[in-house]
């Protein structure tokens, strides 16, 4: 396994992360409006009771909650830094100002800040690339992508669609991969010219990306993860770079937002 950096911290993860949303149940909608500083604490402290361990390396906040103010999540967040139950926050879900806003909070109280952003990138989805990887690139933000293989359509679903392996339902064909079909049969025959896996291709496409410090994968099966741990062997050339973004094109004209549409 290969390791780095995340972001601006010392903490080293692996370039390839196991996502867990598969396994298990999500929390209820009143549940996830439970944010004011005291529901923080008593949320890290389940988890650090659920997961049987002494402390959280990565505490990240799932989307912005609006209707509290920064100084009070931070206020909560260094409460559970000094009492050693995390050692990092991150976020999710957040947009480029939304970055820097947090930045800005935290700096006014000399705290390290958010050091990580989970958002949903791949060849398919590529608005980050507009304001989100610029202002965590500048603010030493490492980008988690989820959904690195937009729901399982670059990991061959044309192919697998053909074999009838691997697609679930008629209706996850018709939302993730009809859509996209022209693109995706263009993708596939570029992935086969090259002898290598699309799952490959795809996860590779991201850690070849500017601020991406690890994709998170959520394999059902033992096989789909050994075909996400071949990215890490996986080295594209220019050519194939180029190629693909030929295929899934950038918005606009590339490069970040403003200055994708304006010159």
């Amino acid at each position: 396994m290969r390791y780095t950096k995340l972001g601006r911290t010392g903490l080293q993860v692996s370039r390839v992360c196991l996502g867990t949303m598969n396994f298990g149940w999500l929390t209820t909608e009143s549940e996830s409006h439970a944010i004011l500083a005291r529901h923080i604490i008593a949320s890290c402290e389940a988890s650090l009771r659920r997961l049987r361990t002494d402390w959280i390396d990565l505490f990240q906040l799932h989307h912005v909650e609006r209707g509290t103010p920064w100084e009070e999540i931070w206020q909560a967040l260094e409460i559970l830094t000094r009492q050693g139950k995390i050692r990092y926050a991150g976020s999710s879900n957040f947009a480029g100002w939304h970055l820097a806003c947090a930045q800005a909070a935290a700096d006014r109280r000399n705290y390290l800040g958010l050091v990580s952003e989970q958002a949903k990138y791949n060849l398919l989805t590529r608005h980050v690339e507009l304001e989100v990887l610029p202002a965590a690139i500048e603010l030493g933000i490492g980008v988690l992508p989820y959904s690195p293989l937009h729901f399982g359509a670059l990991s061959g679903a044309l192919r697998k669609q053909r074999e009838n392996t691997g697609v679930r339902t008629a209706r996850d064909a018709a939302v993730r991969v009809e859509p996209h079909v022209a693109a995706l049969e263009r993708y596939e025959k570029l992935c086969a010219g090259l002898g290598l896996e699309p799952t490959a291709v795809a996860l590779a496409w991201l850690l070849s990306r500017p601020g991406v410090t690890a994709p998170v994968v959520g394999p059902r099966v033992p096989g789909q993860l050994d075909q996400a741990l071949l990215a890490l062997e996986t080295t594209l050339s220019a050519e194939t770079l180029s190629a693909l973004d030929d295929i899934f094109p950038p918005i606009g004209n590339g490069g970040p937002g403003p200055e994708a549409w304006a010159w």
